[in-house]
């Protein structure tokens, strides 16, 4: 699968119907996943240094979700030290990758050990280390890496994602293929979104790319909302994606929210710099610049590479669909009364066995302090509070 599976499009072919249903019996056959890793508190880190090193390797989306899926059911098995858990990252790293790349596109040891030098991280990886770990994985996997994510999925959903009778704000869509770049681009963002919080592994990965897409469709104000034909390619109707739609748009609306604050700040530090240089000139003609800001929340100075498409894909978005309606057009809105979130926390209880490795890894580590995590998220039952309108506030005219 991997970078082969991305150059074939499957999803395209004779036998898109009969691959997604292969993957769909195969994750009925994924292990419960019970957050009991007395390191959950750290998986945030470490899923960040992943998205990092699989950004500046090249990796293809599915090699990064499978080294994520791989670190999370691992560490809710066992009890992993600190330091332990860098070299099995990058070990889940190693195995996903090779599964899911061509041999050539598989990260060299020299450059792994570069990269994570340059961000701050003081270990030195050898071979025999690796090795060990990847066994250690292998076994405990039962040699099975065939374990489907929400990114092996994406695509096909994305595929029937916009139809020729859906609505843009009660207007027919002129453009198909203007629609759909953003379309990607909005579920890409959902996706990466997911492996953020451990809580949505709750779910299976299907209905993650499902929702995916949905809150895709609600973001760009396409309605309805979920569609028969999506409901028959996915075998999920709107009640089944309710509660992970829900948890996407916090996390969506908390990230506008987060942008718009950045985006306030620069600009007041702007006007406190140019006040500044006003009191040190003696010319009356001062040039007024617009501020260069990168619109996407940047929620970790190192580890970070999941950002928001929110205002520039909305106002490209926007300029292409909306050139030739009128400005009074009202936004689209989908209703529906949607679960807390808080309910799917509840059971999360944590315990865990010991880690089985017989001799010790030999490594250098060097921590100054804890890492923390990169983004502090609010969440409540309030956000849906019986009908919400879920128009996003970037297409407001």
């Amino acid at each position: 699968m991997g970078r082969k599976r991305m150059e074939e499009q499957w999803w395209k072919g004779e036998l898109a119907a009969d691959i997604h249903q292969t993957l769909r019996t195969k994750e009925l056959k994924l292990p419960i996943y019970k957050a009991h890793s007395p390191q959950i508190g750290m998986r945030r880190y470490f899923i960040d240094l992943l998205a990092v090193l699989s950004n500046r390797c090249n990796l293809c989306p599915t090699a990064r979700h499978l080294a994520v899926y791989l670190l999370d059911v691992f560490m809710d098995h066992y009890d992993i030290s600190v330091k332990q858990l860098y070299v099995i990252s990058i070990a889940c790293l190693l195995l996903a990758s090779k599964f899911e790349e061509k041999e050539d596109r598989v990260p060299k040891l020299e450059h792994l050990n570069n990269l994570v030098y340059m961000y701050s991280v003081n270990v030195v990886l050898n071979k025999k280390d690796l090795l060990r770990m990847e066994l250690l994985l292998l076994e405990n996997f039962n040699w099975n890496l065939c374990l489907p994510t929400p990114a092996h999925y994406i695509d096909y959903y994305l595929f029937a994602s916009v139809g020729e009778n859906d609505l843009h704000n009660g207007w027919p869509i002129t453009s198909l293929t203007k629609v759909k770049p953003f379309m990607e681009k909005y579920a890409y963002y959902f996706l990466d979104f997911s492996v953020q919080d451990h809580t949505f592994l709750l779910f299976r990965p299907s209905l993650i790319a499902a929702a995916c897409v949905c809150a895709s469709r609600i973001c760009m104000q396409i309605s309805p909302a979920w569609t028969t034909q999506l409901e028959l390619l996915t075998s999920y109707s709107w009640e089944h994606l309710a509660q992970c739609i829900e948890m996407m748009l916090i996390y969506y609306e908390n990230d506008v929210k987060e942008a718009s604050n950045v985006k306030k700040q620069v600009t007041i530090q702007h006007q406190q710099q140019v006040m500044e240089n006003l009191s040190h000139q003696t010319t009356t003609q001062v040039l007024f610049q617009q501020s260069s800001y990168h619109p996407l929340a940047q929620h970790s100075a190192t580890f970070s590479q999941f950002q928001s498409p929110v205002q520039d894909l909305c106002s490209a978005y926007r300029d292409s669909l909306q050139a030739q309606r009128p400005s009074s057009l009202l936004a689209g809105s989908a209703n529906s009364s949607l679960c807390s979130y808080a309910a799917l926390q509840a059971s999360l209880q944590p315990s865990a066995q010991t880690l089985p490795i017989q001799t010790p890894t030999a490594m250098q580590v060097a921590m100054g302090t804890e890492p923390r995590h990169c983004i502090s998220m609010a969440y409540g039952s309030s956000y849906f509070s019986g009908q919400h309108s879920y128009a996003a506030g970037c297409f407001d005219s």
